[in-house]
């Protein structure tokens, strides 16, 4: 790990950091279209960096069960208090949105349900089902919450069969306790091991990533990565954490893209399938094109 950074330092983004602003028609498009379900994005709640790329070529990640999360993890702007009632239209509501937007790839996430027996399970597979009879060519990306390692829980999002089941480590062991509330790293890997053992071959892949500059050595970033293999996860994502307020988890160094290019190529050397590890890499960045590098363009869900 490099010599800490002066905080002075660490305010000033670095260039490789910043962001063209994109603005037009079709960024306009995707916000009405998603104010008029109401809806919630990932992009939105999270304060992805590459939200104006994203809508401005028509794509966004949905965000089922509300906007208010129950757990309150110290590097997420996603606010954390009473959650909403379930909505029973979301799925429905969502499946529209996606075939308004004329979608071949739609990625579907969650705030943590904890509050509800089923962790939020059943509302994920029929959201990949109304998805699947409202544009059945397209690929379905699920990037679900780690439902307490209850094995029956994983078992019935696979069961409606997603093109990739994604869940994210976040960060490295040390540092999971008081970055991820209410969450074990041996608890997360164990989801993605049963994802793999559930998930049909050569239909589903599995997918992970974490965020670097919370804290974490570069030989901690190395133990995640060989950890995620040992759990067979074949799509890697590694991107910059960038705190969203002075309230959240502290920055603690902003990494070169050098160090993740060297990261991209371990990766590829100790069995990852599909890689994308930079500073802006978010879990939904080039969603597509990982799916189809694993499992090809004669994947039973085509991948256009």
């Amino acid at each position: 790990m490099s010599a800490p950074t002066a905080k002075d330092d660490l305010q000033r983004l670095p260039p490789w950091i910043r962001v063209k602003v994109q603005a037009g028609q079709d960024r306009t498009d995707v916000l009405d279209l998603i104010e008029d379900l109401d809806l919630n994005t990932v992009c939105q709640s999270a304060k992805c960096p590459n939200i104006a790329k994203c809508w401005h070529r028509r794509t966004a990640t949905f965000m089922l069960l509300g906007n208010r999360c129950t757990r309150k993890c110290t590097f997420c702007a996603i606010d954390s208090f009473k959650p909403e009632p379930v909505d029973a239209d979301e799925p429905g509501k969502v499946a529209e949105a996606a075939a308004h937007l004329a979608l071949k790839y739609v990625v579907v996430t969650s705030v943590n349900r904890d509050d509800l027996p089923d962790k939020g399970a059943g509302h994920f597979a029929e959201t990949i089902e109304a998805l699947r009879q409202r544009i059945p060519d397209a690929g379905i990306e699920v990037l679900t919450p780690d439902f307490k390692g209850r094995r029956p829980l994983v078992e019935q999002v696979l069961a409606a069969k997603p093109t990739v089941f994604n869940h994210n480590m976040e960060t490295c062991e040390r540092l999971t306790g008081p970055v991820r509330s209410g969450a074990r790293y041996d608890r997360s890997l164990s989801v993605l091991a049963m994802a793999k053992q559930l998930a049909a071959p050569g239909q589903t892949a599995t997918k992970s990533g974490i965020m670097v500059g919370l804290g974490e050595t570069d030989a901690e970033v190395e133990t995640v990565l060989r950890d995620l293999r040992t759990a067979e996860v074949d799509i890697l994502t590694i991107g910059q954490y960038l705190p969203p307020t002075r309230e959240h988890w502290g920055l603690d160094r902003y990494v070169e893209p050098a160090q993740f290019e060297a990261w991209s190529e371990l990766a590829y050397e100790i069995g990852f399938k599909a890689v994308r590890s930079a500073p802006l890499v978010r879990s939904s960045y080039h969603a597509e094109e990982m799916a189809r590098q694993v499992l090809g363009a004669d994947n039973e869900i085509r991948l256009h």
